[in-house]
């Protein structure tokens, strides 16, 4: 097991097997490696502050296409690019198929791709996404593209994590607006209409006309809507220099972002802790032994919690 000084250096020279191991570090549910990954990141000086872009989108929009082509374009700007994409975890096995380096065969030759499995999280985003964000960041990567899982009812914790949230979507998908939950919508700060080529540019441009009447009804504010073929590689080009040239008060919004981000860390900790206590866990086994007996409710337990928590109790 490498040493502090050892991941400090590793990610100061620039070395990438070093990062990687620091990101599977902060991953890691090992109190040992835990303590240290906190060690870790509040050593780590940050070189620059990278811009950080969160892309989502319904299973089937071609995302990983959209990410190569758009990551090259970045790179052809002279832009040192990470990606961080996020797998599903099965909940059967557990496992994840990490198969995005498979999808982008030409953007992982020039850029850092790190997938990562979902794990139990909710929000399309891995468990320790926000920490390797922030290792990259101290790594000196320029743009950090952070992949999601898809659109679902928790899709928003991406936004707490992003300077810019991008959501794909598919030609026709104008038609089908409901199946979208209104708070992605609200939460997105560009939208992408991909596979705007062929037999289904007509359908993008109907697309494009029908989000940007349904953005009147459900936001107060504008939003970019873009037509793009990540497979052909139209749009990408504009695309890239508009997003790079956005003008936004990054610096609050990343300042409630930590905030949030400390508050989620204290509460990890002080919930490991408490789990690893054994007169917790005698008092849960008692506590369930009375449920199931109907010795007691749950209201009955609730109340016992509050009276617990209570100062000077």
């Amino acid at each position: 097991m490498l040493e502090l000084k050892d991941y400090i250096k590793g990610i100061e020279k620039g070395d990438i097997s070093i990062l990687a191991r620091a990101i599977t570090l902060c991953e890691s549910q090992k109190k040992e490696h835990q303590e240290l990954a906190i060690k870790l990141l509040s050593k780590l000086k940050t070189k620059n502050h990278a811009l950080v872009l969160g892309i989502s989108g319904t299973p089937g929009v071609g995302k990983s296409t959209f990410i190569e082509a758009f990551g090259l374009e970045l790179i052809g700007l002279n832009k040192k690019v990470a990606v961080l994409a996020v797998d599903p975890t099965s909940e059967v096995t557990g496992g994840s198929i990490l198969g995005d380096k498979t999808r982008m065969n030409e953007l992982s030759t020039k850029a850092f791709i790190r997938p990562s499995p979902s794990g139990k999280t909710l929000g399309g985003v891995a468990n320790k996404t926000r920490e390797a964000i922030q290792l990259c960041e101290a790594f000196g990567f320029d743009i950090i593209l952070v992949e999601t899982v898809g659109v679902g009812q928790s899709e928003a914790q991406v936004s707490k994590l992003v300077d810019i949230f991008m959501l794909l979507m598919q030609p026709g998908a104008g038609d089908d607006l409901q199946a979208i939950k209104r708070g992605i919508l609200e939460l997105a700060d560009y939208l992408i209409v991909n596979k705007a080529d062929g037999e289904l540019l007509s359908k993008a441009k109907l697309t494009k006309t029908q989000l940007e009447g349904s953005l009147e009804i459900l936001r107060h504010k504008k939003m970019p809507i873009q037509l793009v073929s990540a497979l052909k590689k139209e749009g990408i080009k504009e695309l890239a220099n508009n997003i790079l040239g956005m003008k936004n008060d990054f610096a609050t919004k990343r300042a409630e972002q930590r905030a949030a981000w400390l508050s989620e860390v204290i509460d990890e900790l002080m919930i490991r802790e408490l789990i690893g206590n054994e007169n917790y866990l005698l008092r849960k086994e008692k506590l369930m032994q009375e449920l199931i007996n109907n010795k007691k409710s749950l209201e009955d337990i609730g109340n016992e919690m509050k009276k617990g928590l209570s100062y000077g109790s």
